[in-house]
């Protein structure tokens, strides 16, 4: 039987999770931009580490693109 949960995160993925969760403003997206400014103060994270964590977020399903903009996935409810 397949599972539909994911295999837990690292820590640091997780740690990045949360942190952009923290930040994501109420119309719920985030720029890469931003993404990524909130790695490097939150997670002590330069561009290409937080480029990373954020392609692993998405390939892993906590994070999606809408024109070019992150969203997160059901953020919590695990």
């Amino acid at each position: 039987m397949i599972s539909n949960r994911r295999p837990p995160l690292t820590p640091l993925a997780q740690d990045a999770l949360d942190a952009l969760a923290s930040a994501v403003p109420t119309d719920g997206e985030l720029t890469y931009e931003d993404a990524y400014d909130v790695l490097a103060q939150e997670e002590d994270l330069q561009q290409p580490a937080a480029e990373d964590i954020i392609e692993q977020l998405y390939m892993r399903g906590h994070l999606y693109e809408v024109e070019e903009k992150l969203r997160l996935t059901d953020y919590g409810s695990e």
